[in-house]
């Protein structure tokens, strides 16, 4: 009996052993299959702004390498997606592929919480699936009066290289030798793509090497007449150690417009009833250039009479209206050789300002209301022909995914023939030749609201 019950479980037990063994070569058998990842690329002058689709979660490693750890779930990436701050946008700048053909880039938000590896599709230098091609700034209208702004607080407003978050490489503008006195100049604008918020670009008057962008608030208002209301965010219009008294200050009047501006003089000897002479304000202007630069929006001043002028005393300014012309671009020619992308241009095909990032001397475009401008037009081309060659802001695809963009010349002949009765106020013809190029585009944000 006992003897029959030590034989059962021997058995029995080399039973369970077998069947134990069984398992685990079943395990083993079964154990998961890593990809592996090629050798890490550096996009350098390819590396761009990016926004995340929110379907692909983000990894230490390509998702599917051992080893390979969640930095940020589909659940957070989900709500980067939908984030309405410029601080959630990535900066993609490396790229590795699998054995099994599977693209991921490395990428990395602005305030740098989150970095790793994202799934980008089955194409390399192409977004399929996990990331998006992003503009962080969209070019904003530059306001109507580009002087006499200052820095509130010289030691808080700080003036960044880009708006802060829209670019990896952004960084703080040293505001060394800078006074609150000093006068800036804004020469564009442009605004947050994801929390449209508005910023100037600015430069110090007295030391052109120090500019930068500045938090705008709600930009300058032609319709506010009280320059202390005006919401500008890091800048004013007036320096805020000089306050205008009887002794140091002349109002200059703008016949008919209802508008006035106040010049205030720095000299220490200023007195009511004496000469202004050359004496200048905080931003370094003389009675005669503040007059012009202070002139209401839509006006030109055509008599000043500041010769004589006293502190304490009214100047009487006569102006008349003024105009300021857009620039229609229009492909006149284009190459695109034998290859085919979706969206490919043709002869009379609108060039748009977000296509292409121009520079122009948007001065020439202004003059008084219903006169030609035939006699700024050759200018107005040598700005344009300046340019040279543009490269083109967007990216066209080949169906099988190759990526192009166009590049494009001015066409200076035909200008002035197309424009020669052209008024100030009306849009001006340019024409370019466009020509299709292998390579991903790239974009340089420039104030191109002069652009029709």
């Amino acid at each position: 009996m006992r003897s029959s019950f030590a034989k059962s479980i021997y058995v029995g037990a080399a039973v369970l052993g077998l069947a134990g063994l069984s398992a685990v070569t079943t395990t083993t058998a079964s154990a998961k299959s890593y990809a592996t990842a090629g050798a890490y690329t550096a996009l350098a002058d390819k590396s761009q702004n990016v926004t995340v689709t929110g379907t692909n979660a983000i990894y230490s490693k390509p998702g599917t390498v051992k080893g390979a750890k969640v930095v940020a779930s589909k659940k957070t990436v989900a709500k980067l997606a939908a984030s309405k701050k410029s601080s959630d946008t990535f900066y993609a700048y490396g790229t590795k592929t699998t054995n099994r053909g599977s693209v991921y880039y490395k990428i990395v938000t602005m305030d740098k919480k989150y970095r790793g590896y994202v799934y980008a599709g089955k194409t390399a230098g192409t977004f399929t699936a996990g990331i998006k091609a992003a503009e962080t700034t969209t070019a904003a209208t530059t306001p109507a009066r580009t002087t006499g702004y200052y820095l509130k607080d010289v030691s808080k407003n700080t003036l960044w290289t880009a708006p802060k978050y829209t670019d990896i490489h952004a960084k703080k503008v040293s505001l060394y030798g800078v006074s609150k006195t000093d006068p800036f100049t804004v020469d564009k604008a442009a605004t947050k793509t994801k929390e449209g918020s508005l910023y100037y670009h600015v430069t110090d008057s007295k030391n052109s090497a120090i500019s930068g962008w500045i938090y705008a608030g709600k930009g300058y208002d032609t319709t506010i007449t009280d320059n202390t209301k005006q919401d500008l965010g890091g800048l004013t219009l007036s320096s805020s150690d000089v306050a205008a008294t009887n002794d140091n200050s002349v109002t200059v009047v703008y016949n008919g417009t209802g508008s006035k501006a106040v010049f205030v003089s720095t000299d220490k000897d200023a007195k009511a009833g004496k000469l202004v002479n050359n004496a200048k304000n905080a931003a370094g202007q003389t009675l005669s250039e503040f007059v012009k630069s202070s002139a209401p929006a839509g006006y030109r001043v055509v008599g000043a009479y500041t010769n004589g002028a006293q502190y304490g005393n009214n100047v009487y300014v006569n102006v008349t209206e003024s105009a300021t012309s857009k620039v229609a671009l229009y492909v006149n020619q284009v190459d695109n050789g034998n290859v085919k992308v979706a969206g490919a241009l043709n002869v009379n095909s609108s060039i748009s300002a977000s296509d292409l990032s121009i520079k122009m001397d948007t001065s020439l475009l202004t003059g008084v209301k219903n006169s030609l401008i035939s006699d700024n037009l050759t200018k107005i081309s040598n700005s344009l022909d300046e340019n040279g060659t543009v490269k083109g802001t967007k990216t066209y695809y080949t169906n099988a995914g190759k990526a192009y963009h166009y590049e494009f010349t001015f066409e200076s002949t035909p200008f002035n023939s197309d424009n020669r009765n052209a008024s100030y106020g009306d849009t001006l013809k340019a024409g370019f030749g466009a020509k299709l190029v292998e390579g991903s585009a790239t974009s340089n944000p420039t104030d191109n609201s002069w652009i029709a």
